[in-house]
């Protein structure tokens, strides 16, 4: 089949988050599984940095009642795939992608709006004409709406899916701020106190509707876990399915992994021992090869779980452990590690910023490794932990229920440690399980540890499963 993705980030090209993870490794998949695939996104400053890249076409114009956008097609091979840009400086030439300085770009409802139709514009103009157009979370969401009401005749057959990653960030933007879709002859449905609610539109338009876990799909469709979406997504639940995103094992793999200071395998783990000694000595910590260090990396923010975090660790303190988080955000959160790193220099180092060695060593170097999120439409840190022996502690919600098994649940093939109760009181006994099982069952913890480095979450399958669904959507011969 012919497949387009229209997505706002690909890794390797540009990244702010995981949703270029996805980008970049599912379309691979998909064409390594005989799909004829293609990428739209947005022409960045950082790609125009990177790439000078000639035009696939004459410059092309939309129109619409209030404006005139003439803009550029570009083109690259890339990984044997072709990348089309969507060429608009006023839109897509700053400095990020959605955000200046953590304040979002108030034009974002028009950019990502524009793109939609240039996207639209471009397949036409190159003669395109895909089976299947799959777009991306709320940046590409009124691609649907735009297809259904599309009235060149050109896309009858085609068919689109709409992948949300993370249901929290909807577009939700005043329509006075989106000139591209002020004069739209059927806006008026999708506007509600002046607002419009991009996400929504697209699970309204979309003929399939996706999601990055199967428990998350389940999630979705209450009124708890579906922010606020669940009258708009139970109305559409037979066209909703999740499907697991895949772990990159090429850039995860401690056998092979160019960060660590020792490699180490499932059949020979001793090279974990000496990755902790080092973790040790880089966050200042005390050089204790039997105390349990639990590592945690991610955004400091309040869906990775730091209002279940920071309540109880003072009693957390009071065990034999030591703990190394690392990540940037919420300046509160970090006030708060800071102050407890320098209160407890022995048990607790805060590293206040990213790299991806610092996130190499943490997996590599940890016993377990932290993830008690409010909510994780898919989560990829749980996989990376379990291909490094790392044991995942994790809040049972969305990807993570999917991919981590607690010895509660099933002892022959656990693979980390689970709790459900949203509470500090909920992940204290969580840990507590798991420092208990670290100290009285040595020999169990390291079946557990090879175990977890043989679990796998593949591309491959994530590949298989969409292809099987662009398959039901195509009209019978």
């Amino acid at each position: 089949m012919k497949i387009i993705f229209t997505i706002s980030e690909v890794e390797e090209l540009v990244k702010t988050g995981g949703l270029a993870d996805v980008g970049k490794a599912l379309p691979l998949a998909l064409k390594d599984a005989g799909h004829d695939v293609s990428i739209i996104m947005p022409y960045y400053q950082a790609i125009r940095h990177q790439f000078t890249l000639a035009t696939a076409c004459t410059q092309q114009t939309l129109f619409t009642q209030n404006k005139v956008y003439p803009f550029d097609i570009r083109q690259l091979k890339w990984n044997d795939i072709d990348v089309y840009f969507v060429d608009y400086p006023p839109y897509f030439d700053r400095g990020d992608l959605y955000s200046s300085t953590y304040q979002a770009y108030q034009d974002n409802g028009e950019r990502f709006s524009f793109f939609c139709g240039a996207a639209l514009m471009t397949m036409q103009s190159l003669a395109l004409k895909p089976d299947i157009i799959h777009c991306h979370d709320w940046h590409t969401a009124m691609l649907p709406f735009l297809l259904k009401h599309d009235s060149s005749g050109e896309f009858t057959q085609t068919k689109s899916v709409f992948t949300i990653h993370n249901a929290a960030f909807q577009g939700v933007h005043q329509l006075d701020s989106i000139p591209f879709l002020q004069q739209h002859p059927a806006i008026s449905a999708q506007v509600h106190g002046g607002y419009i609610n991009m996400l929504q539109t697209g699970i309204e338009y979309a003929d399939k509707i996706t999601t990055v876990s199967p428990n998350y799909a389940q999630e979705l469709l209450t009124n708890l876990g579906s922010h606020g979406l669940h009258d708009r997504l139970v109305t559409r639940h037979k066209d909703l399915s999740g499907i697991l995103n895949g772990c990159d094992y090429t850039q995860w793999n401690p056998a092979t992994d160019p960060h660590l200071p020792k490699n180490y395998s499932a059949d020979d783990i001793s090279g974990k021992q000496y990755c902790k000694q080092i973790l040790q000595q880089q966050t200042g910590l005390p050089d204790k090869p039997h105390t349990p260090l639990i590592g945690m990396v991610c955004r400091l923010t309040e869906q990775k779980g730091f209002g279940y975090i920071l309540p109880m660790l003072d009693e957390l303190m009071e065990h034999n452990v030591q703990l190394v988080i690392v990540g940037t955000g919420d300046p509160s959160v970090c006030m708060d590690l800071d102050e407890y790193a320098h209160n407890h220099p022995h048990q607790f180092a805060f590293i206040n910023g990213f790299s991806t060695e610092h996130a190499h060593w943490v997996e590599a170097g940890a016993d377990f490794f932290l993830m008690p999120s409010q909510f994780e439409p898919c989560g990829l840190n749980q996989m990376y932990s379990l291909a490094y022996g790392t044991l995942p502690i994790v809040r049972a919600v969305g990807g993570l229920k999917d991919t981590v098994i607690d010895p509660k649940d099933d002892a022959q093939n656990a693979t980390g440690f689970a709790f459900s109760l949203p509470s500090p009181e909920g992940l204290l006994t969580c840990i507590r399980r798991a420092l208990l099982f670290y100290y009285e069952h040595p020999d169990r913890f390291k079946a557990m540890q090879q175990r977890a480095m043989h679990t796998r979450f593949t591309w491959q399958k994530a590949a298989s499963e969409y292809s099987s669904l662009y398959q039901q959507m195509q009209p019978d011969e």
